[in-house]
């Protein structure tokens, strides 16, 4: 059976997570944020509001994973096929930035440097990559759970862990030992175990009002960030509870990035050309995300964007869009195009690779998860 394409709906929310990713990036790496110990202006505060907005990203590329996974059967040459695009990007920008002159961890730290990039997973030198790609891994338990459990079962068992990872979390004015902020795999069981809710029952109430519940969750962490600014002038106490709206795992990021997934879901492009364009972007827009933070580039691109485009460092409001709408954009197009040749060069590996041993080793292993029309595996008597 032919692969069923993916709704072009979603596939433009994946895309427009990815750039909400580099906004994000971009923010925290010129300094436009309110920070405890400096005052408030115009442009940290516009920074700010804009965070919020974008903070559901991570949430929402986790939930278009789980959406989708949920529906589709596993592949072992699927993961390989994600970790070696992972390695094409951590050895690729090394190369690349060792022909520029770019400082790497390589070259200063040796044998040890090395580390980070043959294990990109093990070391996290992207710390997404790699709870993303466990992730996938666990994707056949995970499935195999949901589909066996009853609706009750599954709000009792997602209930728990969210109580445990989040609304715990949310209010609390104090950290736990437990808590990663959402950087970690088992947040990203959360996510994903909801989105299968989700995709296998629904939720009325988010589903007609999604863009509401995006928007209002977002001003809501916001407003609470804001206020945390002025309570910690006076009471250096709530000094940690300023950051939480912003962690990943806030019970207001959830909600967030479930009310954008639901506003999309409304959202209906005709079939043609300009879903198939937004398809294929999609579907490449996880290579943005591995060239901008690689473990050498991370801390480079601004500046060096910046002193192509602002070199003498103007401030306020009109430049600190103009930074915006370059990094992004500039990152957006090159990542884009240096995924696109990456995908090629995949593909005619692929094809070489299709007939030789290792090739229907992976056809073999992919077997053992593939599930036939009546739901049963088709190694199974």
């Amino acid at each position: 059976m032919a692969e069923r394409k993916r709704k072009a709906n979603y596939e433009l929310l994946r895309i427009v997570a990815m750039v909400m990713v580099v906004i994000l990036h971009f923010l925290s790496r010129s300094d436009n944020l309110i920070a405890l110990d400096l005052p408030l202006d115009g442009v940290r505060v516009l920074g700010t509001l804009l965070e919020a907005f974008c903070l559901v990203a991570v949430n929402t590329y986790v939930l278009l994973s789980g959406y989708f996974c949920i529906r589709s059967s596993f592949k072992v040459s699927r993961a390989v096929g994600l970790l070696c695009q992972i390695w094409f990007y951590t050895l690729f920008s090394l190369a690349a930035c060792e022909a520029m002159g770019i400082a790497t961890a390589a070259s200063s730290q040796g044998v040890y440097g090395l580390i980070e990039y043959l294990f990109p997973i093990e070391t996290e030198h992207y710390w997404f990559a790699t709870s993303y790609f466990m992730l996938y891994l666990l994707t056949p338990a995970l499935g195999a759970a949901v589909k066996s459990m009853s609706k009750r079962q599954m709000e009792v068992t997602l209930g728990g862990l969210l109580i445990l990872f989040s609304v715990i979390k949310s209010i609390s004015p104090v950290v736990f030992a437990l808590d990663r902020y959402g950087y970690d795999l088992p947040w990203f069981i959360c996510v994903y175990l909801t989105a299968a809710y989700l995709g296998k029952y629904g939720f009325p109430f988010l589903e007609k009002r999604g863009w509401l519940v995006y928007a209002g969750s977002c001003l809501a962490g916001f407003v609470i960030n804001l206020s945390m600014w002025f309570l910690c002038r006076e009471w250096d106490s709530f000094r940690y509870y300023f950051t939480v709206p912003f962690h990943y795992n806030f019970i207001f990021c959830l909600s967030g990035a479930v009310g954008l997934f639901y506003g999309f879901s409304k959202i209906r492009i005709k079939e043609g050309p300009l879903a198939e364009i937004i398809r294929k972007i999609g579907s490449l827009s996880f290579g943005i995300y591995l060239f901008h933070e690689h473990i050498d580039l991370r801390y480079v691109w601004y500046d060096s964007i910046k002193a192509v485009i602002n070199p003498q460092g103007k401030g306020g409001i009109l430049y600190f869009f103009w930074e915006l709408i370059c990094c992004v954009g500039l990152l957006f197009g090159a990542g884009i195009i240096i995924d696109w040749l990456r995908s090629r060069l995949f593909s005619l590996a692929g094809k070489r690779l299709y007939k030789t041993g290792p090739g229907r080793w992976l056809r073999r292993l992919d077997g053992c998860f593939a599930v036939n029309d009546r739901g049963k595996n088709e190694n199974e008597n």
